[in-house]
């Protein structure tokens, strides 16, 4: 294990989680209001007919229920990223939600709309964050710690 690398893996569990909460924060409107600076969406009803648009090869219906399974995951997994419960799996979970994001965006925008968001660099950190065989600091290292 390198010298950084419990740091780094600390690090890189809060940043996606940050990523993820971000977004949630944005769709409740706690980062500000719509047109304002930096906020993408402002509120529910703009983040559900935006998932419209992003998921726009399904029946628009499906935007809300979409939008409610979306945000339920990047609640939980980041969550459990913090706290470091079941992290190979929460880190699994996120690679393939924002997985699904990238390739819906792909289809309903162009690769550049991925691109601009660093999205494929969030897929491939959560993968790589699922391959660290010990995290420190979580509570997996603790349940680890009892099991012995």
């Amino acid at each position: 294990m390198g010298k950084y690398q419990n740091l780094a893996v600390l690090l890189l569990r809060l940043a996606t989680s940050a990523n993820f909460l971000s977004a949630v924060a944005d769709r409740f409107g706690l980062w500000g209001n719509p047109g304002e600076p930096n906020v993408s969406w402002g509120n529910w009803g703009n983040f559900v007919a935006y998932n419209a648009q992003v998921n726009s090869f399904v029946p628009a219906s499906f935007a809300l229920l979409l939008g409610i399974v979306a945000t339920a995951l990047e609640i939980i997994l980041p969550l459990m990223l913090i706290a470091g419960y079941k992290t190979r799996l929460a880190a699994i979970g996120s690679a393939l939600v924002t997985l699904g994001f990238a390739l819906a965006m792909t289809y309903s925008f162009g690769i550049k709309a991925p691109l601009n968001y660093a999205v494929f660099v969030d897929i491939t950190s959560a993968f790589l964050l699922a391959t660290v065989s010990h995290y420190k600091w979580s509570i997996d290292e603790w349940l680890d710690k009892a099991k012995q």
